[in-house]
């Protein structure tokens, strides 16, 4: 069947959050933990997963003092770090695309849903999108395969309809879980990770999204 909906992660994939999500990061383990990271590219195993759970498997924080630190991290995130960010060269040209070739655009992220949409709205990204699904800011929900199978049933057709595009082992897992296929981009650095995972295609650039997309209607 011929896809028709298309799921985005957004860290790493429509926008650059390297530099945000690592300082808050660095923040929240040196106020909690008393861990000091000066290489701010270690951090980059925040990116995709939720931030508490980075916390706990790549910092060994326990669950409470990893709350805590995710209380720090949204300190400086909110007013701070989510500005430190921006949109990939060309991706606001994709999705003009696909929108233009007939495609439903819809968010699944691991991210809040309320970040999600400050981060939309600033890069003037919202209007592209008919459904937006992201974790809640109690942690309760919002692992990647829960918001890829919220953002299936929200978009009302068959799994056989939809792909799922993202930079992270996450995304690519996530959508194994949910029986949809998924289309890695390379160009946030992830190129051997996503080898090792079942995938459509490996795109470098938007662009060879746009084009793998269309071609396949």
């Amino acid at each position: 069947m011929a896809i028709s909906t298309i799921l985005f992660d957004l860290d790493g994939t429509l926008t650059d959050s390297f530099e945000g999500i690592a300082k808050c990061a660095q923040y929240a383990l040196k106020e909690v933990a008393g861990i000091q990271v000066e290489d701010l590219g270690e951090l980059r195993c925040f990116i995709g997963p939720p931030i508490k759970d980075s916390f706990i498997r790549f910092y060994g924080l326990d669950e409470q003092t990893a709350i805590e630190a995710v209380k720090k991290y949204r300190e400086r995130y909110t007013p701070i770090g989510i500005y430190e960010n921006r949109v990939f060269d060309g991706v606001p040209q994709m999705l003009t695309q696909l929108k233009q070739a007939g495609f439903s655009l819809n968010i699944a992220s691991s991210k809040p849903e309320k970040m999600i949409w400050i981060v939309l709205e600033h890069f003037g990204l919202a209007e592209y999108f008919d459904h937006v699904v992201g974790s809640t800011m109690d942690g309760s929900f919002g692992t990647k395969s829960e918001v890829i199978a919220k953002a299936i049933s929200l978009s009302g057709v068959e799994k056989a309809h939809c792909v799922m595009v993202g930079d992270r082992m996450y995304d690519a897992l996530g959508a194994e879980e949910n029986g949809i296929p998924f289309i890695g981009v390379t160009y946030s650095g992830s190129r051997e990770e996503l080898l090792q995972y079942p995938h459509l295609m490996l795109a470098d650039t938007p662009e060879e999204v746009s084009r793998y997309l269309k071609g396949q209607r």
